[in-house]
Order: C-alpha cells, then structure tokens, then sequence
C-alpha cells in the first residue's frame, strides 16, 4: 500500500535514471517495457479480456519526484522555465498526490511457468521499478478528441534535435537498442531551460551510459561506457 492507493504493478524499462526519460507516453514508440504484477494481481484472471485491446492507460507513482513542499504553480521546462502555470494547468510531476498518466500500447501478453501474467508495451515514459496503481483500456472512441486544444505542449510536440550517431558508437550497443537509443536521443534529454554548450551529458540507457555533446550540428553520440565495467564513473 502507498497511502489508499494500492501497487499493483510495477514496470520493468530501461530508464534507471530519470534523465533521458520522453517528456510524454508514445514519443518513442520503440521503447518497451514489462508490466509485472503483485500480490493477488499476479492471476491470469486479473487480465483476461485485456488482448482485445491496442492500448492501455497507466496510472502510476511519481516515485522519484519528490518535493518537501506544494506549490500552486509551476515553471514548464518547455516555456523555458520563467513563465509559471497553474499545477492542473500542466503535466509536472510535481503532483499533490505524485500519480502520473500514461498511454502505451500493448504488444503482446506473455504468461509465466505458475500462469503469472506480463504485459508487453511499448511507447512507456516510466522509470524502471515504478509502481503501477491502475491499469485501464484506452477506448478509441471516447478517449481521443483530435479537436481537443493543447496550450504550450502542443507548439513543442515536435522539439527534436538532429544526432550524429557514428556507426563505431552504435555497434557497442546490442542491434535491438541501436534505433530505441536514437529515438530517445532525437527528443533531447537535456533540460529545457539549461542547455549547455561544452558539456558532456551522460544518459543512462540499458545498462550502457550514452554519453553525448551538443554541438551546432547537432547531438553527437561521443562514447558509449558499460555501467558494469570496474572502471565505470557517473559523469559529473
């Protein structure tokens, strides 16, 4: 228990870090992750019905976004971090009770030796180990609204940065990470309001520290480091 709120899940991802993490659910498609469920959720019962769906909504816990105090308005990163909002005005994760939102689709539901239930999705934005509380299915029909107005989001929906990938670099990571990890780079995992020229940014990914300088052409990937080597240093 968490409160009232009840873990029912927790998510598997390769995000050990928040850094890196898609601002929004669906940016990176590519990206996966293992839906594991808890206690008496462990039962194929839990989720029968659940394949006749494409996708499927995720409420969760902010588990690492804490703060000490609450305040009514925020700073979006995307508005450069000087223009305040209103705290139900935007998606920080600077919640009053800390529950995140996620679309994902559902790929596939695998079943484990005792019948235990995993699902498969893609498309997450969550932290690996993030406790799930609530797992609903999208409904195309009334969950979409093409018409729906979408603020300061909607003018930065397609922020990206071109990366510069050397295909020496991509060869170190296994051949189903290559296109994940340039998809998540693309979305630029640099805070919005510090961009830092000069400056070597470490992502972790996979168990791989992805480490990567801004330039005036673009991200450019400088050196890829296994977290498990001895000689391994957080970059400062």
């Amino acid at each position: 228990m968490n409160g009232n709120l009840m873990v029912v899940a927790r998510i598997h991802t390769d995000f050990s870090e928040k850094f890196g993490i898609p601002r929004q659910s669906g940016l990176v498609p590519s990206l996966r992750g293992e839906i594991h469920f808890e206690g008496e959720f462990c039962n194929p019962d839990a989720v029968r019905g659940i394949e006749e769906y494409s996708h499927l909504w995720l409420l969760w816990g902010f588990s690492k976004a804490k703060k000490d105090s609450m305040s009514l308005t925020v700073a979006p990163p995307r508005l450069g971090g000087r223009e305040r909002k209103g705290i139900f005005a935007t998606r920080s994760p600077f919640r009053p009770n800390s529950i995140g939102l996620s679309s994902v689709r559902l790929e596939e539901v695998r079943y484990g030796e005792n019948g235990e239930p995993v699902l498969i999705v893609s498309g997450a934005d969550l932290l690996n180990g993030t406790p799930i509380y609530d797992i609903k299915p999208y409904l195309p029909y009334t969950d979409s609204h093409p018409e729906a107005r979408g603020s300061f989001g909607e003018a930065h929906k397609a922020d990206c940065i071109r990366v510069i990938f050397p295909e020496k670099l991509r060869r170190q990571l296994p051949e189903n990470l290559r296109q994940t990890v340039y998809e998540v780079l693309s979305q630029d995992p640099r805070a919005a309001y510090n961009k830092k020229t000069d400056y070597v940014y470490g992502m972790s990914f996979a168990g791989y520290d992805i480490r990567f300088v801004v330039e005036e052409d673009g991200l450019v990937v400088k050196e890829i480091v296994d977290r498990q080597a001895s000689d391994w240093e957080r970059i400062k």
